[in-house]
C-alpha cells in the first residue's frame, strides 16, 4: 500500500485504521484484487451478446449454449505462487479455477492449462516445469476433473518468471444459476471447507502484486497447500445445496480470503456483513485476526443461507464430510465489521468450533468489541490508476531488424530445407506436448471426443446431439513486435482452432500476462493488447465474458514479453459423428486454404532456430479470418474433410509434418505454387489465417469452388501417401526420421 493509498483509507473512515483494518485494505487494494492499474483499459473490451447470461465481475462467466443448458468458463493465473513453489502453485491454481466455476452452479467438467516457461536448458526452469506439470495433474486427476488441453510455450523472457494459466468450463442448467451476493439482513454466512491456516496469507494477493527480486524463495510459506480430495467432496456438497435451493449465494475464498468474500458478497447486495472470527475453524494455534482474514488457505466457500435453511444446509455438509460453520450474518447497516468472540453470547445460530490444540478457549461476550468497522463497498472500491501509457523507445529499431534480407540471402531457392524442417519440430513450442498430456486424465466423464494434441479439444454435450468446443492461444513473440496485432493474431488463432472442429465461436475469456505496472512502456504493451483482442472480437462477432489480469511478472528490471492468453469457446450444433482430426488418408488431395505471405518476423524459424526476433508480426485480417472460419466450419460439418488443421506455429512445413505424424503417411507437395516466395519462406512463414484440409481427390474441384464464393484463397499443394515428407525443390525427409526429432525433444530434457 502506498502513502497516497493509506491517506485515502484514513479520509474514507476518519480515522487511522486498526491492524486488520489495514491488513484487509492492503490485500484489498492490491494489484492483484483491485485492477486498480488495468480498469480503465478493461472497459473497452465488448462483453455483450444475447446468448451471455453472466459477463465480466462474477466467478465465471456463463453462456447460453441452448437446451436449458448454459456453461460457465473462467482463466486465471497463478504465476508467482508457482515461480516460488511449482508443485503447489501450479495445484491450488487449478483448485481455485474449480472453485470459481462450481460457485456459479455450475459442475466443472474440463480444465486447460496454457503454460510458459524459459528455455530448458536450465536446471532451475526444467525444476518449475516439471513441478507445475506435476501439480496440475496431481490436482486435477485426484478432484476428478479432466485436463483436456492447453498450451506449453518455452522462451527465455520467462526464465525468472513462469506463466501458469489455467482455465475450467463447467455446465450448468438455467435455473440452478447461483450468483456471489448476501440477499437480505438476517441471513447467515456459513464457511464451508477446510480449516484456516497460515498457509497462504497474502498468497496470490500479495505475491502477484510486486515482481520477483533475489530471495523470492523466502516467501515459500505464503504459496497455498491444496486438498484435492477436501475439495471433491466440496464439489459434491455444493452442487446439493444449489439442487436443493438452499443457498442464496455463494463466493469462493480465493485471493484475499474471508475478507475478500464476505465484504464482496455485502457490497454486491448493498447490506452489510458482521462475521466473528472466533466461528473460523482453523489449523493452526495462536492465529491472530489478520491471519484468519486474510489467509488464502484453499478448498473453502462462502455460502449465505437464509435462517431457516440452515440446519438442512448443515445437514449437506455433514453427509459429505465437509466442515460447516456460521460465520457471519447479514445486516442492514452497509458496514463490514469483524468481532472476535461476539456471536456465541449474542445468540448467532451455531457455535466456535473446537479450537486447534496449543489454543484455550474463551469465553464469549456481548461486549467484544469491534476488530474492524469499514463501509462493505470500500474494501473493492479501490483506487483506479491511469497510470502514464508510453510506446518503448527501442520499438521501431526493433520492427526495422526484419529476418527476412537474411534469411532470403542465406537459403536462396535450391537449398535443401530438410535440416531446418528438423531443427523447428524438435524446438520444445513446437516438439510433441504428450509427455505433458499423458500426466493428465483427459477421458473423466467419457465427454472428451477429441482431446489434447489437436487444434481444439471437443466436449459432447450429454443429453443432446451437440458439443463444445474449446482452444486456447497466446502470440506473445508477436505481441512483443506489436502488442495490439498479436493480441488480434491470438484472438484469431484460437477462434481457427474452433473452427477446425466444426464450431462457431460464442464467446472468450482471457488472461492478460504483463510485466511491472509501474513502467510506462508496460501499459502501453496492455493497453494495445486490449484494443486488438476488442478489435477481434468486434469483427468475429463474440464478446468477453471474463478474465483476469496478472502483472507483475518480471525480474528484476526483466519484464516478460506481453503475453495475452485467450481461451474461445464454441459450440458444434451437431455432434452425431467425430469431428476430424489430422490424420489424412493415403491418396487425399491436400488444399491449403488462406493465403501465404513472406512473414518471418517473430517466427518461430526466425527466433529460435535462427536467434532473429526482430520485424514485423504477420498480417492480422480479421475480415478474411471471418470469411475463413465460417468457410471451415462448413465443411468439417459438412463431413466433406478427411484431415483439417490449423497453420500457425512453424508455419506450412510443420503443419504438414503434424499431420504426417498423425496419420502415419507422408505427402509431395509443390511450394513452386507460390512463386512469389521462396521455399524457405513459404514452408516457415507464419501467415496467419491459414487452414490444411486433406479430401477425397474427387471432393478438390468442390471445396475449391465454395472457398472462391466465400472469398478465401484456395490451392491444391499435392497428394498425402508415402513415407517422406517431398516438398519438390525444399525438402524431402523421411517421416520416421522427422516424427523422431519431434517426439523426443521433451522426454530427452526431462529424463533423470
Amino acid at each position: 500500500m502506498t502513502d497516497e493509498e493509506l491517506e485515502a483509507v484514513i479520509a474514507e473512515l476518519g480515522r487511522e485504521p486498526s491492524d486488520l483494518e489495514l491488513a484487509m485494505y492492503s490485500v484489498m487494494w492490491s494489484e492483484h484484487c483491485s485492477y486498480k492499474s488495468s480498469k480503465v483499459h478493461l472497459r473497452r473490451l465488448p462483453t455483450e451478446a444475447p446468448w451471455v447470461l453472466v459477463g465480466p465481475g462474477e466467478g465465471a462467466g456463463v453462456i447460453d449454449v441452448g437446451d436449458g443448458l448454459a456453461v460457465a468458463v473462467r482463466i486465471e493465473s497463478h504465476n508467482h505462487p508457482s515461480a516460488v513453489e511449482p508443485y503447489q502453485g501450479a495445484a491450488t491454481g487449478v483448485g481455485g479455477i474449480i472453485r470459481d466455476i462450481f460457485s456459479m452452479g455450475a459442475r466443472p467438467i474440463a480444465l486447460m492449462d496454457p503454460l510458459r516457461f524459459g528455455n530448458l536448458d536450465d536446471a532451475r526452469t526444467r525444476y518449475l516445469f516439471e513441478g507445475v506439470v506435476s501439480g496440475i495433474s496431481g490436482y486435477g486427476n485426484s478432484v476428478g476433473v479432466p485436463t483436456v488441453g492447453g498450451e506449453a510455450v518455452f522462451d527465455d523472457c520467462y526464465r525468472g518468471n513462469p506463466l501458469v494459466n489455467v482455465l475450467c468450463l463447467g455446465l450448468l442448467r438455467h435455473e440452478d444459476l447461483v450468483l456471489a451476493v448476501a440477499g437480505e439482513p438476517g441471513n447467515l454466512a456459513v464457511l464451508l471447507g477446510s480449516g484456516t491456516g497460515r498457509d497462504g496469507i497474502g498468497g496470490a494477493s500479495v505475491l502477484a502484486s510486486a515482481s520477483f527480486e533475489a530471495g523470492a524463495q523466502t516467501k515459500r510459506p505464503s504459496v497455498q497447500v491444496g486438498d484435492p480430495y477436501e475439495e471433491k467432496r466440496l464439489i459434491e456438497a455444493c452442487l446439493e445445496l444449489y439442487e436443493q435451493k438452499l443457498v442464496v449465494g455463494v463466493q469462493d475464498l480465493g485471493a484475499a480470503g474471508l475478507s475478500c468474500a464476505a465484504s464482496e458478497t455485502a457490497a454486491k447486495a448493498e447490506v452489510g456483513m458482521d462475521v466473528d472470527i472466533a466461528r473460523v475453524s482453523r489449523r493452526e494455534p495462536g492465529m491472530n485476526a489478520v491471519e484468519v482474514m486474510t489467509s488464502e488457505s484453499q478448498e473453502r466457500m462462502l455460502a449465505i443461507v437464509q435462517p431457516d435453511q440452515l440446519d438442512a444446509v448443515l445437514a449437506v455438509a455433514a453427509r459429505w464430510e465437509v466442515r460447516a460453520t456460521v460465520v457471519g450474518r447479514v445486516t442492514g447497516t452497509g458496514r463490514f465489521r469483524v468481532y472476535d468472540n461476539l456471536f456465541d453470547a449474542v445468540g448467532v445460530p451455531g457455535a466456535n468450533p473446537t479450537p486447534p490444540r496449543g489454543d484455550t478457549p474463551r469465553a464469549a461476550s456481548s461486549d467484544a468489541p469491534v476488530v474492524a468497522d469499514v463501509p462493505a463497498g470500500s474494501l473493492g472500491d479501490g483506487p483506479v490508476y491511469e497510470r502514464p501509457v508510453a510506446r518503448p523507445d527501442d520499438l521501431d529499431a526493433r520492427r526495422a531488424d526484419d529476418p527476412a534480407t537474411l534469411l532470403r540471402a542465406k537459403f536462396p531457392a535450391g537449398t535443401d530445407l530438410g535440416g531446418e524442417l528438423l531443427a523447428l519440430l524438435a524446438t520444445p513450442t513446437i516438439a510433441d506436448k504428450s509427455w505433458i498430456w499423458r500426466q493428465y486424465d483427459h477421458q473423466l466423464f467419457l465427454n472428451t471426443v477429441r482431446g489434447p494434441g489437436g487444434d481444439a479439444t471437443v466436449l459432447r454435450l450429454e443429453g443432446t446431439q451437440r458439443g463444445l468446443a474449446l482452444a486456447t492461444d497466446g502470440k506473445a513473440r508477436f505481441c512483443a513486435l506489436d502488442p495490439r496485432t498479436g493480441a488480434r493474431l491470438a484472438v484469431m488463432e484460437a477462434a481457427r482452432n474452433v473452427a477446425c472442429a466444426g464450431a462457431r465461436s460464442l464467446a472468450l475469456v482471457n488472461c492478460l500476462n504483463f510485466g511491472n505496472p509501474e513502467r510506462p512502456g508496460v501499459m502501453w504493451q496492455l493497453s494495445e493488447a486490449i484494443d486488438g483482442i476488442s478489435e477481434a472480437c468486434h469483427a468475429l462477432g463474440f464478446p468477453v465474458i471474463g478474465g483476469n489480469v496478472s502483472f507483475y511478472n518480471a525480474s528484476g528490471d526483466d519484464d516478460i514479453d506481453p503475453t495475452p492468453v485467450v481461451g474461445v469457446v464454441g459450440v458444434i450444433d451437431d455432434l452425431s459423428s467425430r469431428p476430424p482430426g489430422l490424420d489424412w488418408r493415403d491418396g487425399d488431395t491436400i488444399v491449403v486454404l488462406g493465403d501465404t505471405l513472406a512473414e518471418l518476423g517473430g517466427s518461430e524459424w526466425a527466433a529460435v532456430v535462427h536467434g532473429l526476433r526482430g520485424g514485423t508480426p504477420p498480417q492480422a485480417d480479421l475480415d478474411a479470418a471471418a470469411a475463413l472460419h465460417g468457410l471451415v466450419a462448413g465443411l468439417v460439418a459438412g463431413g466433406t474433410v478427411h484431415a483439417v488443421h490449423d497453420c500457425a506455429d512453424g508455419g506450412l512445413a510443420v503443419a504438414l509434418a503434424e499431420m504426417a505424424f498423425a496419420s502415419g503417411s507422408g505427402c509431395v507437395v509443390d511450394p513452386a505454387s507460390t512463386a512469389s516466395l521462396t521455399p524457405a519462406e513459404w514452408c516457415f512463414s507464419e501467415s496467419a489465417n491459414r487452414v490444411v484440409v486433406a479430401v477425397a481427390p474427387d471432393a478438390a474441384q468442390a471445396v475449391l469452388a465454395r472457398a472462391g464464393a466465400a472469398g478465401v484463397p484456395a490451392y491444391v499443394l499435392g497428394r498425402a501417401g508415402g513415407d517422406r515428407l517431398v516438398f519438390t525443390g525444399a525438402l524431402d525427409v523421411g517421416v520416421a526420421a522427422a516424427e523422431h526429432a519431434w517426439r523426443e525433444a521433451l522426454p530427452a530434457v526431462t529424463r533423470p
